[in-house]
Protein backbone atom coordinates (compact mmCIF):
# COMPACT_ATOMS: atom_id res chain seq x y z
CA UNK A 1 0.00 0.00 0.00
CA UNK A 2 2.97 2.38 0.97
CA UNK A 3 4.36 1.91 -2.71
CA UNK A 4 0.60 2.93 -4.18
CA UNK A 5 0.18 5.62 -2.25
CA UNK A 6 3.85 6.97 -2.95
CA UNK A 7 2.74 6.45 -6.72
CA UNK A 8 0.17 8.79 -6.24
CA UNK A 9 2.18 11.53 -4.62
CA UNK A 10 4.46 11.50 -7.57
CA UNK A 11 1.71 11.96 -10.37
CA UNK A 12 0.60 14.92 -8.19
CA UNK A 13 3.79 16.34 -7.70
CA UNK A 14 4.76 15.71 -10.97
CA UNK A 15 2.33 17.63 -12.39
CA UNK A 16 2.99 20.66 -9.87
CA UNK A 17 6.82 20.56 -10.76
CA UNK A 18 7.35 18.92 -13.70
CA UNK A 19 4.57 20.03 -15.55
CA UNK A 20 5.24 23.67 -14.58
CA UNK A 21 8.60 23.52 -15.88
CA UNK A 22 7.19 22.08 -19.46
CA UNK A 23 4.94 24.59 -18.94
CA UNK A 24 7.91 27.35 -18.56
CA UNK A 25 9.89 26.04 -21.67
CA UNK A 26 6.47 26.19 -23.79
CA UNK A 27 6.69 29.63 -22.61
CA UNK A 28 2.17 29.73 -23.08
CA UNK A 29 0.98 33.55 -23.70
CA UNK A 30 -1.65 36.01 -24.10
CA UNK A 31 -2.32 35.28 -27.75
CA UNK A 32 -5.62 34.01 -29.09
CA UNK A 33 -6.34 30.82 -29.66
CA UNK A 34 -7.77 29.44 -32.63
CA UNK A 35 -11.20 28.99 -31.13
CA UNK A 36 -11.01 32.26 -30.27
CA UNK A 37 -10.01 34.18 -33.13
CA UNK A 38 -12.07 32.23 -35.83
CA UNK A 39 -14.72 30.36 -34.48
CA UNK A 40 -16.66 27.90 -36.54
CA UNK A 41 -19.33 26.39 -34.92
CA UNK A 42 -18.38 22.84 -35.84
CA UNK A 43 -14.91 22.40 -34.76
CA UNK A 44 -13.64 25.66 -33.79
CA UNK A 45 -15.69 26.11 -30.14
CA UNK A 46 -14.86 28.07 -27.16
CA UNK A 47 -15.55 26.08 -24.61
CA UNK A 48 -14.74 26.48 -20.58
CA UNK A 49 -11.47 25.02 -19.10
CA UNK A 50 -13.26 22.58 -17.17
CA UNK A 51 -15.32 20.76 -19.75
CA UNK A 52 -12.13 21.10 -22.18
CA UNK A 53 -10.88 18.92 -19.46
CA UNK A 54 -13.18 16.27 -18.89
CA UNK A 55 -13.59 15.85 -22.64
CA UNK A 56 -10.06 15.67 -23.26
CA UNK A 57 -9.68 13.00 -20.46
CA UNK A 58 -12.74 10.76 -21.97
CA UNK A 59 -11.26 11.39 -25.59
CA UNK A 60 -7.49 10.22 -24.24
CA UNK A 61 -8.98 7.43 -22.05
CA UNK A 62 -11.85 4.67 -23.13
CA UNK A 63 -10.62 1.68 -21.50
CA UNK A 64 -6.83 1.98 -21.49
CA UNK A 65 -6.11 3.04 -18.49
CA UNK A 66 -8.29 0.48 -17.23
CA UNK A 67 -7.76 -2.53 -19.51
CA UNK A 68 -4.24 -1.37 -20.50
CA UNK A 69 -2.94 -1.04 -16.36
CA UNK A 70 -5.10 -5.07 -15.68
CA UNK A 71 -2.85 -6.62 -17.98
CA UNK A 72 0.49 -4.61 -17.19
CA UNK A 73 -0.27 -5.34 -13.73
CA UNK A 74 0.25 -9.23 -14.35
CA UNK A 75 3.88 -8.46 -14.79
CA UNK A 76 3.79 -7.05 -10.90
CA UNK A 77 4.46 -4.43 -9.06
CA UNK A 78 7.03 -3.40 -11.57
CA UNK A 79 4.00 -1.87 -13.72
CA UNK A 80 4.35 1.09 -11.41
CA UNK A 81 6.94 2.56 -12.26
CA UNK A 82 6.51 2.71 -15.39
CA UNK A 83 2.89 4.30 -15.11
CA UNK A 84 4.19 7.30 -13.00
CA UNK A 85 7.95 7.82 -14.34
CA UNK A 86 6.06 7.09 -17.67
CA UNK A 87 3.37 9.67 -17.14
CA UNK A 88 5.55 12.54 -15.74
CA UNK A 89 8.53 12.50 -18.40
CA UNK A 90 6.99 10.74 -21.47
CA UNK A 91 2.85 10.78 -21.66
CA UNK A 92 2.23 14.16 -19.93
CA UNK A 93 4.98 15.96 -21.96
CA UNK A 94 3.87 14.40 -25.47
CA UNK A 95 0.05 15.16 -24.83
CA UNK A 96 0.92 18.96 -23.59
CA UNK A 97 3.21 19.38 -26.80
CA UNK A 98 1.33 17.80 -29.35
CA UNK A 99 -1.84 20.05 -28.12
CA UNK A 100 -0.13 23.26 -27.11
CA UNK A 101 1.82 23.08 -30.73
CA UNK A 102 -1.61 22.60 -32.50
CA UNK A 103 -3.02 25.74 -31.06
CA UNK A 104 0.00 27.84 -32.21
CA UNK A 105 -0.69 26.08 -35.57
CA UNK A 106 -4.55 26.78 -35.61
CA UNK A 107 -5.76 23.47 -34.45
CA UNK A 108 -3.23 21.36 -37.06
CA UNK A 109 -3.69 18.04 -36.97
CA UNK A 110 -0.71 15.13 -35.47
CA UNK A 111 0.07 14.88 -39.50
CA UNK A 112 0.44 18.20 -40.53
CA UNK A 113 2.50 19.03 -37.04
CA UNK A 114 5.10 16.04 -37.74
CA UNK A 115 5.24 17.33 -41.77
CA UNK A 116 6.01 20.57 -40.52
CA UNK A 117 8.69 19.79 -37.99
CA UNK A 118 9.84 16.48 -39.45
CA UNK A 119 9.83 17.14 -43.09
CA UNK A 120 7.26 16.53 -45.86
CA UNK A 121 8.14 13.14 -46.45
CA UNK A 122 7.39 12.20 -43.04
CA UNK A 123 4.34 14.34 -42.99
CA UNK A 124 2.89 11.95 -45.94
CA UNK A 125 3.80 9.08 -44.27
CA UNK A 126 2.09 9.95 -41.44
CA UNK A 127 -0.88 11.38 -42.99
CA UNK A 128 -1.77 7.62 -43.71
CA UNK A 129 -0.33 6.06 -40.37
CA UNK A 130 -2.46 8.75 -38.60
CA UNK A 131 -5.45 7.65 -40.62
CA UNK A 132 -5.28 3.99 -40.37
CA UNK A 133 -4.24 3.86 -36.22
CA UNK A 134 -7.67 6.38 -35.74
CA UNK A 135 -9.36 4.10 -37.94
CA UNK A 136 -8.12 1.14 -36.15
CA UNK A 137 -9.07 2.42 -32.90
CA UNK A 138 -12.50 3.04 -34.34
CA UNK A 139 -13.00 -0.73 -35.23
CA UNK A 140 -11.91 -2.15 -32.11
CA UNK A 141 -13.83 0.62 -29.94
CA UNK A 142 -16.99 -1.12 -31.33
CA UNK A 143 -16.63 -4.62 -31.12
CA UNK A 144 -15.68 -4.80 -27.73
CA UNK A 145 -18.51 -2.88 -26.37
CA UNK A 146 -20.99 -4.24 -28.60
CA UNK A 147 -20.14 -8.34 -27.71
CA UNK A 148 -20.34 -7.21 -23.87
CA UNK A 149 -23.95 -5.25 -24.58
CA UNK A 150 -24.88 -8.54 -26.66
CA UNK A 151 -24.56 -10.81 -23.26
CA UNK A 152 -25.98 -8.04 -21.45
CA UNK A 153 -29.41 -7.77 -23.71
CA UNK A 154 -31.87 -10.04 -25.22
CA UNK A 155 -30.75 -12.88 -27.87
CA UNK A 156 -32.26 -11.09 -31.18
CA UNK A 157 -30.13 -7.53 -29.86
CA UNK A 158 -26.59 -9.47 -30.96
CA UNK A 159 -22.93 -8.53 -31.38
CA UNK A 160 -23.96 -7.18 -35.01
CA UNK A 161 -27.13 -5.04 -33.59
CA UNK A 162 -24.94 -3.32 -31.40
CA UNK A 163 -22.47 -2.74 -34.06
CA UNK A 164 -24.88 -1.30 -36.19
CA UNK A 165 -26.11 0.59 -33.26
CA UNK A 166 -22.72 2.35 -32.62
CA UNK A 167 -21.67 3.01 -36.03
CA UNK A 168 -25.06 4.58 -36.01
CA UNK A 169 -23.59 7.16 -33.09
CA UNK A 170 -20.37 7.17 -34.08
CA UNK A 171 -21.78 9.13 -37.56
CA UNK A 172 -23.50 11.63 -35.56
CA UNK A 173 -20.56 11.93 -33.04
CA UNK A 174 -18.32 12.28 -36.20
CA UNK A 175 -20.69 14.63 -38.30
CA UNK A 176 -22.01 17.09 -35.34
CA UNK A 177 -20.91 20.43 -34.14
CA UNK A 178 -18.82 19.08 -31.34
CA UNK A 179 -20.72 20.73 -28.81
CA UNK A 180 -23.73 19.25 -29.63
CA UNK A 181 -22.88 15.78 -28.15
CA UNK A 182 -19.92 15.15 -27.68
CA UNK A 183 -19.75 18.65 -25.52
CA UNK A 184 -22.86 17.53 -23.53
CA UNK A 185 -22.61 13.71 -23.31
CA UNK A 186 -18.62 13.64 -22.24
CA UNK A 187 -18.26 15.70 -18.77
CA UNK A 188 -20.33 13.49 -17.21
CA UNK A 189 -19.12 10.28 -18.28
CA UNK A 190 -15.43 11.78 -16.98
CA UNK A 191 -16.91 12.14 -13.88
CA UNK A 192 -17.96 9.01 -13.89
CA UNK A 193 -14.44 7.27 -15.06
CA UNK A 194 -12.82 9.46 -11.64
CA UNK A 195 -15.44 8.67 -9.42
CA UNK A 196 -15.40 4.88 -10.39
CA UNK A 197 -11.40 4.90 -9.49
CA UNK A 198 -12.36 6.52 -6.21
CA UNK A 199 -15.01 3.58 -5.45
CA UNK A 200 -12.54 1.16 -6.45
CA UNK A 201 -9.71 2.44 -4.06
CA UNK A 202 -12.21 2.62 -1.34
CA UNK A 203 -13.22 -0.78 -1.45
CA UNK A 204 -9.80 -2.11 -1.42
CA UNK A 205 -9.07 -0.33 1.44
CA UNK A 206 -12.15 -1.00 3.30
CA UNK A 207 -11.85 -4.96 2.58
CA UNK A 208 -8.90 -5.23 3.34
CA UNK A 209 -7.32 -6.12 0.38
CA UNK A 210 -2.94 -5.94 0.02
CA UNK A 211 -1.72 -4.25 -2.42
CA UNK A 212 1.79 -5.36 -2.87
CA UNK A 213 4.48 -3.43 -2.49
CA UNK A 214 7.16 -2.43 -5.25
CA UNK A 215 9.88 -5.14 -6.66
CA UNK A 216 11.67 -5.37 -9.85
CA UNK A 217 11.49 -8.21 -10.07
CA UNK A 218 9.26 -9.97 -13.33
CA UNK A 219 6.15 -11.93 -12.25
CA UNK A 220 4.83 -12.45 -15.27
CA UNK A 221 3.21 -16.08 -15.15
CA UNK A 222 4.68 -16.66 -18.51
CA UNK A 223 8.06 -15.23 -18.18
CA UNK A 224 6.60 -12.82 -20.82
CA UNK A 225 10.18 -10.25 -20.66
CA UNK A 226 9.21 -6.84 -18.98
CA UNK A 227 11.26 -4.84 -21.91
CA UNK A 228 9.35 -4.10 -24.20
CA UNK A 229 6.39 -6.23 -23.64
CA UNK A 230 4.93 -4.07 -20.62
CA UNK A 231 5.87 -0.90 -22.31
CA UNK A 232 3.48 -1.70 -25.30
CA UNK A 233 0.75 -3.29 -22.94
CA UNK A 234 0.62 -0.34 -20.70
CA UNK A 235 0.04 2.48 -23.22
CA UNK A 236 -2.61 5.17 -22.29
CA UNK A 237 -1.80 4.88 -18.72
CA UNK A 238 2.12 5.87 -19.18
CA UNK A 239 2.21 7.29 -23.07
CA UNK A 240 -0.07 6.95 -25.84
CA UNK A 241 0.45 8.29 -29.43
CA UNK A 242 -3.52 8.03 -29.88
CA UNK A 243 -3.15 11.18 -27.51
CA UNK A 244 -1.59 13.39 -30.27
CA UNK A 245 -4.97 12.79 -32.40
CA UNK A 246 -7.58 13.69 -30.11
CA UNK A 247 -5.13 16.43 -27.90
CA UNK A 248 -6.12 18.67 -31.60
CA UNK A 249 -9.42 18.28 -31.05
CA UNK A 250 -9.09 20.18 -27.56
CA UNK A 251 -7.02 22.50 -29.19
CA UNK A 252 -9.29 23.88 -31.47
CA UNK A 253 -11.88 24.61 -28.31
CA UNK A 254 -9.16 25.94 -25.69
CA UNK A 255 -9.73 29.90 -25.15
CA UNK A 256 -6.31 30.41 -23.08
CA UNK A 257 -3.08 28.84 -24.00
CA UNK A 258 -2.08 29.36 -19.91
CA UNK A 259 -5.00 26.63 -19.86
CA UNK A 260 -3.34 24.12 -21.94
CA UNK A 261 -1.47 22.34 -18.55
CA UNK A 262 -4.63 21.67 -17.01
CA UNK A 263 -6.32 20.10 -19.84
CA UNK A 264 -3.21 18.75 -21.80
CA UNK A 265 -0.75 17.67 -18.95
CA UNK A 266 -3.62 17.52 -16.40
CA UNK A 267 -5.51 14.95 -18.27
CA UNK A 268 -2.58 13.16 -18.65
CA UNK A 269 -1.66 13.25 -15.18
CA UNK A 270 -5.53 12.00 -14.06
CA UNK A 271 -5.40 9.27 -16.84
CA UNK A 272 -2.22 7.66 -14.92
CA UNK A 273 -3.61 7.84 -11.28
CA UNK A 274 -6.74 5.48 -12.50
CA UNK A 275 -4.31 3.51 -14.34
CA UNK A 276 -2.79 3.30 -10.74
CA UNK A 277 -5.79 1.89 -9.27
CA UNK A 278 -7.16 -0.72 -11.62
CA UNK A 279 -3.26 -2.15 -11.77
CA UNK A 280 -3.43 -2.38 -8.17
CA UNK A 281 -7.03 -3.16 -7.72
CA UNK A 282 -5.80 -6.24 -10.06
CA UNK A 283 -3.30 -7.78 -8.28
CA UNK A 284 -4.54 -6.94 -4.71
CA UNK A 285 -8.53 -8.40 -6.02
CA UNK A 286 -7.26 -11.69 -7.16
CA UNK A 287 -3.74 -11.76 -4.60
CA UNK A 288 -1.37 -12.88 -7.16
CA UNK A 289 -0.20 -12.30 -10.87
CA UNK A 290 -0.99 -15.61 -11.42
CA UNK A 291 -4.78 -15.59 -10.55
CA UNK A 292 -5.11 -11.84 -12.43
CA UNK A 293 -3.75 -14.15 -15.81
CA UNK A 294 -6.12 -16.62 -15.60
CA UNK A 295 -8.90 -14.23 -14.40
CA UNK A 296 -8.20 -12.05 -17.95
CA UNK A 297 -7.90 -15.74 -19.40
CA UNK A 298 -11.44 -16.93 -18.20
CA UNK A 299 -13.53 -13.44 -17.90
CA UNK A 300 -11.40 -11.48 -21.07
CA UNK A 301 -11.01 -7.70 -19.30
CA UNK A 302 -14.31 -6.73 -19.60
CA UNK A 303 -15.54 -9.51 -17.01
CA UNK A 304 -12.54 -8.87 -14.66
CA UNK A 305 -13.51 -5.40 -14.51
CA UNK A 306 -17.18 -6.18 -14.04
CA UNK A 307 -16.14 -9.40 -10.86
CA UNK A 308 -13.84 -6.38 -9.16
CA UNK A 309 -16.28 -3.85 -9.44
CA UNK A 310 -19.12 -5.91 -8.14
CA UNK A 311 -17.47 -7.82 -5.69
CA UNK A 312 -16.03 -4.11 -4.25
CA UNK A 313 -18.94 -2.07 -4.61
CA UNK A 314 -21.99 -4.03 -4.75
CA UNK A 315 -24.60 -3.67 -7.49
CA UNK A 316 -23.72 0.17 -7.83
CA UNK A 317 -20.31 -0.92 -8.65
CA UNK A 318 -21.65 -3.11 -11.56
CA UNK A 319 -23.34 -0.58 -12.42
CA UNK A 320 -20.23 1.45 -12.88
CA UNK A 321 -18.69 -1.40 -14.26
CA UNK A 322 -21.09 -1.73 -17.23
CA UNK A 323 -20.73 2.26 -17.71
CA UNK A 324 -16.97 2.35 -17.67
CA UNK A 325 -16.86 -0.95 -20.00
CA UNK A 326 -19.14 0.16 -22.27
CA UNK A 327 -19.29 3.90 -22.69
CA UNK A 328 -15.78 4.84 -22.12
CA UNK A 329 -14.38 2.53 -25.30
CA UNK A 330 -17.63 4.12 -27.19
CA UNK A 331 -16.08 8.04 -26.26
CA UNK A 332 -12.60 6.83 -27.73
CA UNK A 333 -14.08 5.00 -30.88
CA UNK A 334 -16.56 8.37 -31.75
CA UNK A 335 -13.48 10.99 -31.30
CA UNK A 336 -11.06 8.83 -33.25
CA UNK A 337 -13.87 8.89 -36.15
CA UNK A 338 -14.17 12.07 -35.65
CA UNK A 339 -9.77 13.12 -35.76
CA UNK A 340 -9.88 10.76 -38.72
CA UNK A 341 -12.49 13.17 -40.59
CA UNK A 342 -10.53 16.25 -39.89
CA UNK A 343 -6.69 14.44 -40.37
CA UNK A 344 -8.29 14.52 -43.82
CA UNK A 345 -9.64 17.02 -43.78
CA UNK A 346 -6.28 18.62 -43.17
CA UNK A 347 -4.64 16.59 -45.50
CA UNK A 348 -6.94 17.64 -48.66
CA UNK A 349 -7.89 21.38 -47.83
CA UNK A 350 -11.36 20.46 -47.40
CA UNK A 351 -13.32 22.81 -45.24
CA UNK A 352 -15.28 21.39 -42.44
CA UNK A 353 -18.59 24.19 -42.33
CA UNK A 354 -20.73 23.10 -44.43
CA UNK A 355 -22.34 19.62 -43.89
CA UNK A 356 -22.24 18.00 -47.29
CA UNK A 357 -18.61 18.42 -47.11
CA UNK A 358 -18.46 16.85 -43.68
CA UNK A 359 -20.55 14.14 -45.30
CA UNK A 360 -17.96 13.40 -48.05
CA UNK A 361 -15.58 12.46 -45.30
CA UNK A 362 -17.44 10.64 -42.78
CA UNK A 363 -19.47 7.67 -44.72
CA UNK A 364 -16.28 6.48 -46.11
CA UNK A 365 -14.49 6.91 -43.00
CA UNK A 366 -17.41 4.43 -41.15
CA UNK A 367 -17.89 2.01 -44.29
CA UNK A 368 -14.27 1.13 -43.49
CA UNK A 369 -14.76 0.88 -39.78
CA UNK A 370 -17.17 -1.37 -39.98
CA UNK A 371 -15.75 -3.46 -42.25
CA UNK A 372 -12.91 -3.95 -39.91
CA UNK A 373 -15.26 -5.10 -37.22
CA UNK A 374 -15.50 -8.43 -39.21
CA UNK A 375 -11.78 -8.71 -38.44
CA UNK A 376 -10.46 -10.47 -34.99
CA UNK A 377 -10.64 -8.56 -32.41
CA UNK A 378 -7.32 -9.97 -30.54
CA UNK A 379 -5.18 -9.28 -34.37
CA UNK A 380 -6.54 -5.56 -34.66
CA UNK A 381 -5.73 -5.13 -31.18
CA UNK A 382 -2.17 -5.94 -31.53
CA UNK A 383 -1.29 -4.35 -34.26
CA UNK A 384 -3.06 -1.29 -32.62
CA UNK A 385 -1.13 -1.48 -29.74
CA UNK A 386 2.15 -1.13 -31.45
CA UNK A 387 1.37 1.29 -34.10
CA UNK A 388 -0.32 3.32 -31.24
CA UNK A 389 3.63 3.95 -29.41
CA UNK A 390 5.49 4.35 -32.51
CA UNK A 391 3.10 7.55 -33.29
CA UNK A 392 3.64 8.63 -29.30
CA UNK A 393 7.96 8.09 -30.89
CA UNK A 394 6.93 10.32 -33.61
CA UNK A 395 5.03 12.94 -32.18
CA UNK A 396 7.68 13.31 -29.37
CA UNK A 397 10.56 13.73 -32.11
CA UNK A 398 8.44 16.11 -34.07
CA UNK A 399 7.81 18.25 -30.22
CA UNK A 400 11.84 18.00 -30.28
CA UNK A 401 11.95 19.82 -33.25
CA UNK A 402 9.79 22.35 -32.28
CA UNK A 403 11.44 23.26 -29.18
CA UNK A 404 14.92 23.36 -31.26
CA UNK A 405 13.34 25.35 -34.09
CA UNK A 406 11.49 27.85 -31.67
CA UNK A 407 13.69 27.94 -28.54
CA UNK A 408 16.90 29.81 -27.79
CA UNK A 409 18.84 26.49 -26.48
CA UNK A 410 18.15 23.79 -28.11
CA UNK A 411 18.94 21.53 -25.30
CA UNK A 412 15.26 22.60 -24.20
CA UNK A 413 14.32 20.05 -26.53
CA UNK A 414 15.40 16.98 -24.34
CA UNK A 415 11.92 17.16 -22.33
CA UNK A 416 11.09 15.67 -25.57
CA UNK A 417 14.05 14.39 -27.22
CA UNK A 418 14.51 11.78 -24.15
CA UNK A 419 11.47 10.10 -23.85
CA UNK A 420 11.22 10.17 -27.85
CA UNK A 421 14.48 7.98 -27.86
CA UNK A 422 13.39 5.50 -25.83
CA UNK A 423 9.92 5.10 -27.44
CA UNK A 424 12.26 4.42 -30.26
CA UNK A 425 13.47 1.58 -28.64
CA UNK A 426 10.05 0.26 -27.65
CA UNK A 427 8.70 0.55 -30.81
CA UNK A 428 11.66 -1.32 -32.74
CA UNK A 429 12.45 -4.03 -30.21
CA UNK A 430 8.72 -5.06 -29.66
CA UNK A 431 7.69 -5.05 -33.40
CA UNK A 432 11.29 -7.43 -33.87
CA UNK A 433 10.19 -9.83 -30.89
CA UNK A 434 6.01 -9.90 -31.16
CA UNK A 435 4.52 -12.83 -33.06
CA UNK A 436 2.53 -9.98 -34.91
CA UNK A 437 5.96 -8.45 -36.09
CA UNK A 438 9.17 -10.76 -37.06
CA UNK A 439 9.34 -12.95 -34.41
CA UNK A 440 13.30 -12.87 -33.30
CA UNK A 441 14.87 -13.90 -30.34
CA UNK A 442 15.64 -10.90 -27.51
CA UNK A 443 19.19 -11.92 -28.02
CA UNK A 444 19.16 -9.89 -31.68
CA UNK A 445 16.41 -7.66 -31.04
CA UNK A 446 17.38 -5.80 -27.71
CA UNK A 447 20.52 -5.00 -29.28
CA UNK A 448 19.13 -4.44 -32.83
CA UNK A 449 16.00 -1.72 -30.79
CA UNK A 450 19.06 0.20 -29.06
CA UNK A 451 21.41 0.79 -31.71
CA UNK A 452 17.71 1.65 -33.28
CA UNK A 453 17.09 4.37 -30.61
CA UNK A 454 20.81 5.85 -30.53
CA UNK A 455 20.65 6.05 -33.97
CA UNK A 456 17.72 8.30 -34.21
CA UNK A 457 19.41 10.26 -31.47
CA UNK A 458 22.35 10.78 -33.08
CA UNK A 459 20.09 12.23 -35.75
CA UNK A 460 18.36 14.63 -33.66
CA UNK A 461 21.43 16.22 -32.18
CA UNK A 462 22.97 16.34 -35.44
CA UNK A 463 19.87 18.44 -36.78
CA UNK A 464 19.61 20.38 -33.19
CA UNK A 465 23.28 21.45 -33.57
CA UNK A 466 22.78 22.66 -37.50
CA UNK A 467 20.11 24.53 -36.80
CA UNK A 468 21.24 26.52 -33.55
CA UNK A 469 24.01 27.16 -35.54
CA UNK A 470 21.79 28.60 -38.46
CA UNK A 471 19.73 30.56 -36.29
CA UNK A 472 23.21 31.97 -34.56
CA UNK A 473 24.61 33.27 -38.31
CA UNK A 474 21.09 34.78 -39.04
Amino acid sequence: MITFIFAILFLVMGYILYGKLIERLFQPDGRATPAVEHPDGVDYVPMKTWRVFLIQLLNIAGTGPIFGALMGAVFGPVVFLWIVFGSILGGSVHDYMTGMISVRMNGASISEIVGKYLGVGAKQVMRVFSVVLLILVGAVFTTSPATLLARLTPDWMNTTFWVVVILIYYFMATLLPIDKLIGKLYPFFGVVLIVMAVGIIAGLVVGGYHIPELTLCNLHPSGQPVWPFMFITVACGAISGFHSTQSPMMARCLTSEKDGRKVFYGAMITESVIALVWAAAGVAFYGATGGLQQALTKLEQSGVVYDISVNLLGMAGGALAIIGVVVCPISSGDTAFRSARLTLADWFGIDQKKIGKRLIITIPLLAVGAVLTQLDFDVVWRYFSWSNQTLAMIALWAAAMYMVHNKENWLYSLVCAVPAAFMSGVSCTYILMAKEGFGISKAIAYPVGILFAGACAVWYVFCAIRLSRQKMSH
